[in-house]
């Protein structure tokens, strides 16, 4: 869904998407408390604010070592072409992947930057595989995450 380029965000918008961002589980008469309006204009934003696709979405935030992923790393893909056909190809390839967290296409330095997550050594190990196996791959470089300082998710409101 693309937004309404007449759409515009307010104050109170901002508010909304902030408060969600933080906790999307809370009530719309809490979310309305927050943010200073009574129940139904609240909630009323929040429909357009999805409407408008601005919210894509709700979803939990998981432990990914809590589930048996003790290892999070990139991967700097970089692809023998750049033709749409090769670049769809290895998009497509890559989301059926369930242990492919992110991918985006990038510039500078590689043709995509992969985030993944693995049970262990060995398994990262097969993923790298798997990816310097792939069709059309000409080079992988992975980097294994030691510790994150900073994990946000979504953007500044």
């Amino acid at each position: 869904m693309q937004t309404d380029p007449d759409f515009s965000l307010d104050e109170v918008d901002r508010q909304i998407l902030a408060e969600l961002q933080q906790d999307g589980r809370m009530t719309n008469v809490e979310l309305a408390r927050r943010v200073g309006l009574s129940a139904p204009p609240c909630l009323r934003r929040v429909r357009r604010l999805e409407e408008e696709g601005i919210i894509r979405g709700y979803h939990a935030e998981l432990d990914p070592v809590a589930l048996g992923y003790e290892i999070t790393f990139f991967a700097l893909v970089g692809l023998e072409s750049q033709k749409e056909a090769v670049l769809s190809a290895f998009e497509g390839m890559v989301r059926e992947w369930p242990e492919v967290r992110e991918c985006h296409m990038i510039r500078g330095g590689g043709d995509f930057l992969l985030r993944l997550v693995a049970r262990d050594t060995a398994h990262e190990n097969a993923l790298t595989s798997r990816l310097t196996a792939a069709p059309e791959v000409a080079r992988v470089q992975t980097l294994q995450t030691i510790r994150t300082a900073k994990d946000a998710a979504g953007v500044p409101v």
